[in-house]
């Protein structure tokens, strides 16, 4: 059994992340619920990116100079500061567009420092033998709440009324800074450190990540990944109705199915991690990636994109897992935040370029371009990793 005060992180995880998930379909909607001008609605969607890749580094930083659930109660407690001035707005009839766009912007940045600090508080509470399920059990919250109950509550709240997914989120996240106010921490050794030394700190985090093999590998195969995921579903939507001949529904049926693979690989990450080696996972899971993007490329079924979208949830979760967890294993406590970091402007920067990449080739090249450069990439990536796998997943 995992120890009580990793029980209270765990709870506050996914009460926090339902409420992320209903602020995942509410935000954009209250935007579109104020403009008629796509541009605005957009611009929701962006601002939730945006934060990991202009403060990630600032995050990584400050968890490993300060005590991590100070920074993680500060950051919520800043959401629910930013919500209620919110539900101000809205409940006395002056909310505006730049209103809603600047709290979203505000709550995505408070959301950057509070998980990127979440993600080292497991190696501080757990045995290392013990991450993996530990890990395990915190993206099976994320999968549940963030992905599958939140949004499809939010939008049930917002038609009720544009105050009530604010207010349910205001309150579930008093929730989990309640239950984080329980944990306790053990003490981390931390060197005197100037306020002048953030760009030093940075750069620290940075050279480690270099400098370290597994943990630079992997980091460049997460890139690598993301990029080309980002190239192909950026474009999703438009493939749902151009090749699939599906309308809105539809796109949110293959969203839901990819999400409800996430929660089968949720119940058989502990049975695999103990039949499997990691460096296997992480094979298995590379091939699964490139067959995903060229399955996606030569369908015009939607039936067979479904199965192929359920398969590849249950693989984004193992693979998630997998990653966290080895790099969790190799990193130093005083080093877990900003070498976090590193991998989070990593996975966000690749999903930007990929996403003007794959917009490009679908406009030159057609729907299917963007799958195809996904698959050729991912393929690439396989070929030149496949026999240093074994030694990121071992790293220690």
């Amino acid at each position: 059994m995992l120890p009580v005060p990793f029980r209270w992180l765990t709870s506050a995880s996914w009460v926090t992340n339902l409420g992320d998930g209903i602020a995942v379909a509410a935000g954009p909607l209250l935007v579109a619920s104020l403009t008629d001008d796509p541009f605005p609605v957009a611009l929701a969607a962006l601002l939730r990116w945006a934060p990991p890749l202009l403060f990630g580094l600032h995050a990584g930083v400050l968890s490993d100079r300060v005590d991590r659930r100070r920074i993680v109660l500060v950051a919520h407690t800043s959401r629910v500061l930013v919500l209620a001035a919110l539900i101000a707005t809205v409940v006395t009839g002056v909310v505006t567009v730049a209103v809603a766009l600047v709290g979203l912007a505000l709550l995505a940045t408070a959301e950057v420092f509070a998980d990127n600090t979440t993600q080292t508080l497991a190696p501080m509470l757990v045995p290392r033998e013990d991450l993996a399920t530990a890990n395990a059990r915190l993206t099976t919250g994320y999968i549940t709440m963030n992905q599958l109950v939140g949004p499809s509550l939010g939008a049930t709240l917002f038609a009720a009324g544009r105050v009530w997914p604010l207010l349910a989120q205001a309150v579930l996240i008093v929730a989990g800074v309640l239950m984080l106010l329980r944990m306790r921490l053990p003490p981390l050794p931390r060197p005197d450190r100037d306020s002048a030394g953030i760009r030093r700190d940075m750069v620290e985090g940075f050279r480690w990540t270099v400098a370290h093999p597994a943990v630079r590998t992997l980091v460049l195969t997460i890139l690598v990944v993301n990029l080309a995921f980002g190239a192909a579903w950026s474009v999703l939507v438009l493939y749902c109705a151009r090749q699939l001949g599906l309308g809105p529904a539809g796109y949110g049926v293959l969203t839901t199915v990819s999400a409800a693979g996430g929660l089968i690989g949720t119940a058989m990450y502990g049975w695999l991690t103990r039949h499997v080696s990691l460096g296997n996972i992480m094979r298995v899971g590379l091939l699964i990636e490139a067959a995903t993007h060229l399955g996606l490329a030569l369908t015009h079924s939607a039936v067979v994109a479904g199965v192929i979208l359920f398969v590849f949830g249950v693989h984004v979760f193992i693979w998630g897992t997998t990653s966290v967890t080895v790099r969790q294993h190799a990193v130093p406590d005083h080093l877990q935040g900003r070498v976090n970091s590193v991998n989070t402007v990593a996975i966000f920067g690749s999903l930007v370029i990929g996403s003007v990449i794959g917009g490009a080739l679908a406009t030159r090249l057609g729907i299917a371009a963007p799958f195809w450069f996904a698959f050729a990439g991912t393929a690439v990536c396989v070929a030149l990793l496949w026999r240093s796998l074994t030694q990121i997943a071992h790293a220690s």
